[in-house]
């Protein structure tokens, strides 16, 4: 049973404090509405302020890194392009100098196989005794 009690007056401890003090105990009544409003607009403009100028260096900061990183990165990449560039030039030409050689090779072994072909296809023309009768013009008066 004791600490039943007990539990309850812990919970209406906490419960009870914060709203106790969340009381507004601030003596505006002294003050009149125009000076309320003075201050606010003093603090507002003392706040924006300070704001801006956190954002300006803030913002420097950014545009100064992104500026590095930009030129860092292009740097990268230009070099990475010429070494791409270097590799693709050899390649290149050693693939033209295999292209040469297979090509002369396929056009040698085309040429002889052409040229055989074309002894075995040739022959010498046989003489004939036998006289062609000459060719008669058409009859085009019909």
């Amino acid at each position: 049973m004791r600490a039943k009690w007990t539990g309850v007056v812990l919970a209406v401890l906490l419960v009870g404090v914060p709203l106790a003090m969340a009381q507004d105990s601030t003596s505006s009544e002294n003050k009149s509405a125009g000076t309320e409003v003075k201050d606010a607009t003093k603090t507002t403009g003392k706040d924006v302020e300070k704001g801006t100028k956190t954002a300006a260096k803030d913002t420097d900061k950014g545009a100064k890194k992104v500026a590095k990183t930009t030129d860092k990165d292009a740097k990268v990449a230009g070099k990475d392009t010429e070494k791409g560039a270097k590799v693709v030039g050899k390649d290149t030409e050693k693939g033209a100098k295999v292209a040469a050689k297979d090509t002369d090779k396929a056009a040698k072994k085309t040429g002889s196989t052409v040229k055989k072909g074309f002894d075995n296809v040739t022959h010498k023309a046989k003489k004939s005794d036998a006289k062609t009768a000459e060719a008669q013009p058409a009859d085009t008066s019909k």
